[in-house]
């Protein structure tokens, strides 16, 4: 394995904790009921959900860029 194979396996696994750690947006039991709550629907992120979500954005295009020079090189 080269240089590339290992960044790209330390993004990967930045990544999937990034993924883990952030909230989800629907219920469980509203996943198994068929119902979604529309109260919360349009409810904006702030603060640390703000600043998580951009950093998986960020992680997740690195990521993207990573696996093409990975399948170049």
């Amino acid at each position: 394995m080269g240089w590339l194979d290992w960044l790209l396996l330390v993004v990967s696994v930045i990544l999937i904790a990034l993924v883990m750690i952030q909230e989800s947006k629907d219920d469980v039991k509203n996943t198994f009921s068929g119902e979604k709550s529309d109260l919360f629907k349009n409810q904006k992120q702030r603060g640390p959900e703000l600043l998580l979500a951009r950093l998986t954005m960020g992680v997740s295009l690195a990521f993207a860029v990573v696996t093409v020079l990975a399948l170049i090189l």
